[in-house]
């Protein structure tokens, strides 16, 4: 096989794509810099209109409202990703949608002219329905495109995004910048120049050459583009595995979302998908950024924002180291070390919570708690399920697969959204043990169940669920195992 580069073409495309993580990076962290600023909007549009001022029971309830929705339309875009796949293509999908990002940062962007409470909670559920399918988009696309020994690494990139999305978000919502009374929709309607970004240059990005092959039969188109994106002559190898894959969809009929649930061979690993997404949101992390503000007030900190911004640096910082280790250490390793440091830096915050007003110095203790707990997410829970999922399935279920997984992390985002404030009023420090609890749970579910899947090719981890080895794979690679197997795999990359 020839030895794939990082070659322009490829950087690209990938950097491209990732404007769709950015979006909803952004989209996710722009409303909580200006909350005071929305409401008192929300306060003074409600009172024009009916002449009363509203309730405190109306205002929050709006407030939750304009927050909640945005993933209220993630939970619905995500599970609408294998509409577009399949019919238009992944680049084409891509472009496609950002029609939703313009039409709901317009919306956004031009309520308070208009006076309309109603246009901003419109504007969330858009894009709020376009961050959906971008969170099964890009992954997929990056995956996709990237060669097998980089797969992990190129689909860290998609996390990356995400997280330059919240810090430059936390960033335009300083008071100094847009976060102020008059600028605010501005704020909220930057959204609208990446998406602008994007529709110019995706046309100059290739479309998936697997879904070229794969779905449309366009083998020449297929090969020049992976030549063209791995800097390479030789694909014959990735082209045969892509028609293995192909002859396998034509044997198996379409699959729908109940029929990954049904089928013995896809059960298992739409359940390490489930289960990887809500490790991601069920491990406290949006609790630990919806509090830090709080704790870093009660610190002593004499701006809080700035603190969490500080997270948020931390944040993109780790994302970065892990794109450098996720080939070196593979994805099942640095998941469970991510997930163990997390349940123990949750125990450290829960105790520095309670010390903190008999000893000042737990407030330190505290925030550095915070700060560690931000970079073990980063180094596993946080980009590992995006990309891992794209990784489990073959062709045929990915979309169905990307779906399911997308709507489990949304829906899960929401509950947290939800349930989390009444939580933290109950149970005040204690609220960290909750999420103690579930990190433990994900770990041992991490140990014996993911496969490892670092350099291993689409087809070969399919052929693992099914419990077969194909033959001529055990090479230098080493067998590959039983996927309930709790033994990481020993390989070189490909």
């Amino acid at each position: 096989m020839g030895t794939a580069k990082v070659t322009a073409p490829l950087i690209f495309a990938i950097t491209i794509a990732t404007i769709g993580s950015f979006q909803f990076g952004y989209n996710t962290g722009v409303i909580n810099a200006p909350e005071v600023i929305i409401k008192d909007y929300l306060n003074y549009t409600l009172q024009e209109r009916f002449e009363n001022p509203p309730s405190e029971v109306v205002l929050t309830s709006l407030w939750s409202l304009s927050v909640a929705i945005f993933s209220v339309g993630g939970m619905v875009g995500s599970f609408s990703v294998g509409l577009f796949v399949n019919r238009f293509g992944r680049r084409n999908s891509m472009l496609m949608v950002n029609l939703l990002a313009i039409a709901g940062g317009c919306l956004m962007g031009f309520c308070k002219i208009a006076e309309s409470f109603e246009m901003l909670i419109l504007g969330r559920l858009v894009i709020g329905l376009f961050c959906g399918l971008c969170t099964g988009f890009v992954p997929m696309y990056i995956g996709e495109i990237s060669p097998t020994a980089l797969r992990g690494a190129f689909g860290t990139l998609n996390q990356l995004g995400i997280v330059i999305g919240i810090l430059v978000a936390q960033i335009f919502g300083l008071k100094i910048i847009l976060g102020t009374k008059e600028l605010w929709p501005l704020l909220l309607g930057f959204t609208i120049i990446p998406a602008i970004l994007q529709c110019a240059a995706l046309p100059f990005c290739p479309e998936s050459p697997r879904f070229l092959l794969i779905n449309r039969k366009e083998e020449e188109s297929a090969k020049e583009i992976l030549q063209r994106l791995w800097g390479t002559q030789d694909v014959a190898q990735d082209i045969q595995e892509m028609k293995d894959e192909s002859i396998r969809m034509a044997q198996e009929k379409k699959v729908t979302v109940v029929e990954l649930f049904r089928a013995p061979s896809y059960r298992q690993p739409i359940l390490i998908s489930i289960m990887l997404q809500l490790s991601q949101q069920l491990s406290g992390i949006n609790a630990v950024f919806y509090y830090s503000t709080g704790i870093f007030k009660d610190a002593g900190v004499k701006e809080p924002i700035y603190a969490t911004i500080g997270a948020g640096v931390v944040n993109t910082i780790f994302t970065v180291v892990s794109v450098f280790l996720v080939e070196k250490a593979g994805r099942r390793t640095l998941h469970l070390v991510g997930l163990g440091g997390m349940a123990f830096c949750s125990v450290l915050m829960t105790i520095s919570l309670l010390l903190k007003d008999n000893y000042g110095w737990m407030s330190f203790i505290c925030i550095g708690a915070i700060l560690l707990f931000v970079a073990f997410f980063e180094i596993g829970p946080g980009p590992i399920p995006w990309f891992i999922v794209a990784e489990l399935f073959g062709q045929g279920p990915r979309p169905a697969a990307m779906a399911v997984a997308g709507c489990s992390n949304w829906t899960s985002n929401f509950l947290v959204g939800l349930l989390f404030p009444s939580a933290a009023f109950y149970l005040g420090a204690y609220v960290f043990i909750i999420f103690t609890g579930f990190l433990v749970i994900f770990w041992v579910f991490t140990f014996f169940k993911v496969p490892e899947t670092r350099g291993r090719t689409f087809e070969e981890i399919t052929r693992a669920f099914e419990g077969q080895v194909p033959a001529g794979n055990q090479g230098e690679k080493g067998p590959i195992v039983e996927m309930n197997s709790i033994q990481p795999t020993k390989d070189t990359n490909v």
